[in-house]
């Protein structure tokens, strides 16, 4: 049995995704800052019978994202499916002119320094595996820049730059790098953006390895 990690998990897309994984026989590595929140989504996940564990790590911090990785791989197995996901903070989201060169140090280090942490920790195990997956989740300003949002939509365009060069560089090796754009609000009441909507698309991604952008849903005009 192989393992799904989780960086960002929390009880919305994160909770979803772990369930729609669980469901189809991996174990669950939920990795967050918050150790109370990551009891709680252990126990709901074990309400329904998938085998999960949380581990403690901060994205900005490098050496706490490797040890959690390096832990839960050890723990529950080789992890086959990465999913980074962690929600940027709202001091990323300055208008762009309000954005200074120090302002970029924690986006970036969010949505840069943090997945290619996590990449270099999991690779080794996919390798020995044959095969991996590889989910990088963004907003609409990864690929459309909004100078409200200028931390992020600079911090995400780099994210995608680093996904799509790992899509190409890993396809020969059966290791999907995937991205998948979500324009709005996750909501439950959204047709195409609700958590377990998104959840089973993000499972159809790992499955169909079909291509590295996808859309929950055309960016609005």
């Amino acid at each position: 049995m192989t393992t799904f990690a989780l960086i960002g998990a929390g009880p919305g897309l994160g909770l979803a995704a772990a369930r729609c994984f669980g469901a189809a026989g991996h174990t669950v590595a939920l990795i967050a800052r918050d150790a109370e929140k990551l009891d709680k989504l252990t126990a709901d996940l074990a309400r329904d019978g998938i085998r999960a564990r949380g581990f403690t790590a901060d994205v900005l911090d490098i050496e706490s994202l490797t040890t959690a990785l390096h832990a839960a791989a050890a723990a529950w197995g080789p992890i086959e499916i990465l999913q980074y996901s962690p929600v940027p903070r709202a001091d990323f989201m300055k208008p762009v002119l309000d954005t200074s060169a120090d302002d970029l140090d924690a986006p970036l280090g969010f949505s840069v320094k943090g997945p290619v942490t996590a990449v270099h920790a999991v690779l080794p195990g996919m390798r020995e595996l044959g095969r991996g997956t590889l989910l990088f989740v963004n907003g609409a300003s990864a690929v459309r820049p909004n100078p409200k949002v200028a931390g992020t939509s600079i911090a995400f365009a780099a994210e995608s730059a680093y996904a799509r060069m790992l899509h190409d560089t890993l396809a020969p090796e059966n290791i999907h790098a995937a991205q998948l754009i979500i324009p709005g609000a996750i909501r439950p009441d959204a047709e195409h953006s609700r958590p377990d909507v998104l959840a089973q698309r993000l499972y159809d991604i790992h499955t169909e390895r079909d291509g590295f952008r996808h859309y929950s849903e055309p960016l609005p005009d």
